[in-house]
């Protein structure tokens, strides 16, 4: 039976979903060394933020195939390790939205109105009204680093609560930040500006430590920074002689460098000024629930074969581009299956030509479902939309894309695969048909239009009488039989192909004798 390890705590919602197609281990506090040793019986793994899944937990898992990390980040999963194993990685980047915006607006008014250190001196008897004047949000300035989900969100309520919102992101159109009414700023600009600034970027090494001394420093006395999104984006140590000096007014912090958050951190000595939170940014019940239906659900998709909504290691196939292309990703991935085959070595160079209506699809999921039917003849079942593009490159395929908008050789266009290698060049033609059936419509430039089917057999031969009968007398002789038969040629007594679907495969010892067939230049049996 299908098994699923969930190796840290989920809401039970979650597992509930996973019960339905699968066996369900819930063991969580494993070792790292507990974990390598039993991740092997396990065709999926469920987790948060407390397990860490490295190289050697991917090595070890033989039956893998997908890894659920209920929350938006993926920094404790090894992915170009799974990726290398064909093992899908999915998260739930909308689940925690909404807890993560509000956690950074609630520590963006707490900081304000220093509602803990007022709270703590309250408790503590003390009555000191004069010491906690606070400052309002209304006409500040916020500066919004990220302008993904989580930023959009904290940008629309600090927009209601009269805020001007400024942003700094240069992967969103000025459309976009039109649409979310804030003005798009350099960074260096947003953070000298800003009243409040707070952050909601990924930690990559292009933003590790990217909130350092230098930049704390162009900041008004008077601004005050808010970090919800990831550990290891601000200087620690910068950060708290920023607050300590009066650098900055002060921060609110619930992401770290290191979790959880060391006795001996500098940010510990910062008495007041600064709020520090245990990563509490999705830890709502809500977001606790929603996170984990997605990734169930996503895990439960995937191991009835469905695909998956997040992936984050699928380049451009989400569940809905793998749904709208489904018969076109079916195409590209024959047509590969096809090349690989008549190419019979190794290919060193693919183009991918989209023609007419198919240049109007995106290109990438295309070119990762003709790379994954390239590369199944040599690598069967390990080869997967996953690691397609990866398993390419390793093998030196070099691939070219082109879309020609102009050309209309069938309603809904077609697709081109083009092969180089050593022993040869060759191309295939596909299309869909308004019914959703796929045709194969030229091998090598000549002109056929087959119907795909599982055993085929593909020739090059002089087009000179007596040919067709002599391959049909001997197929049948040996009793394979042919379900359709058809010839392409440019010009009349020069080169032609045959394209044969048989209802068995062609054994091989009959390929040699066909070879020897007066005429026959090549012959290749193709098993699709």
């Amino acid at each position: 039976m299908t098994k699923v390890l969930v190796s840290d705590p989920i809401d039970q919602a979650g597992i509930d979903i996973l019960s339905q197609v699968a066996q369900v281990d819930v063991r969580t506090g494993l070792s790292p060394d507990q974990l390598v040793a039993c991740i092997g019986d396990y065709d999926g793994l469920m987790i948060r933020s407390g397990t860490q899944v490295t190289a050697e937990v991917i090595e070890a898992a033989g039956n893998l195939r997908i890894i659920g990390r209920a929350g938006v980040g993926v920094d404790n999963v090894d992915v170009p390790a799974a990726t290398r194993r064909g093992v899908i990685v999915v998260n739930s980047p909308e689940g925690n939205t909404i807890a993560a915006a509000e956690h950074a607006l609630a520590l963006m008014l707490s900081l304000s109105r220093h509602v803990p250190h007022a709270h703590a001196s309250t408790m503590a008897g003390g009555w000191d009204r004069k010491t906690y004047v606070g400052n309002e949000l209304y006409k500040k300035t916020l500066g919004v680093v990220g302008l993904g989900k989580i930023g959009s969100h904290v940008a629309r309520v600090a927009r209601a609560l009269g805020m001007d919102v400024a942003a700094y992101d240069p992967f969103i159109s000025a459309e976009r930040a039109q649409l979310l009414q804030v003005r798009l700023l350099p960074l260096p600009q947003l953070f000298a500006e800003a009243d409040y600034v707070s952050l909601h970027l990924p930690r990559t090494p292009d933003t590790e430590n990217l909130v350092n001394a230098a930049l704390l420093a162009t900041m008004k006395p008077t601004a005050r920074l808010v970090n919800c999104a990831r550990g290891g984006i601000i200087d620690e140590q910068a950060l708290a002689d920023a607050v300590e000096n009066r650098v900055i007014a002060g921060a609110a912090i619930d992401v770290y460098a290191k979790e959880p958050l060391a006795a001996d951190s500098p940010l510990r000595l910062v008495k007041e000024r600064l709020i520090l939170t245990p990563h509490l940014g999705a830890s709502t019940e809500e977001a606790q629930e929603n996170v984990a239906i997605d990734v169930a659900e996503q895990i439960r998709d995937v191991l009835l074969g469905l695909p998956a909504r997040s992936a984050v290691n699928i380049p451009g196939l989400t569940a809905e581009v793998m749904e709208q292309l489904k018969p076109h990703l079916q195409l590209a991935e024959t047509l590969g299956l096809l090349l690989s085959q008549l190419a019979s070595g190794q290919i060193s160079e693919l183009e991918v030509r989209l023609q007419g209506e198919f240049a109007s699809h995106p290109a990438q999921p295309l070119v990762v479902a003709a790379l994954k039917g390239i590369l199944s003849a040599a690598l069967g079942d390990s080869i997967n939309y996953v690691n397609a593009s990866l398993e390419a490159k390793e093998r030196g395929i070099h691939v070219l894309e082109v879309k020609d908008d102009a050309s209309r050789d069938f309603a809904g266009g077609s697709l081109q695969l083009s092969s180089r290698s050593p022993r040869g060049n060759h191309s295939v033609t596909g299309a869909v048909f308004t019914d959703g059936e796929l045709r194969i419509t030229t091998i090598d430039e000549f002109p056929v239009n087959v119907t795909p089917s599982r055993h085929m057999l593909f020739t090059r031969h002089r087009d000179m009488p007596g040919i067709i009968g002599q391959l049909g007398s001997l197929l049948g002789e040996h009793n394979v039989n042919i379900a359709s038969m058809q010839v392409g040629r440019r010009i009349v007594r020069g080169d032609a192909v045959m394209v044969l679907s048989l209802d068995d495969p062609i054994p091989p010892s009959l390929l040699a004798v066909i070879h020897d067939i007066n005429g026959i230049q090549a012959a290749h049996p193709v098993t699709l």
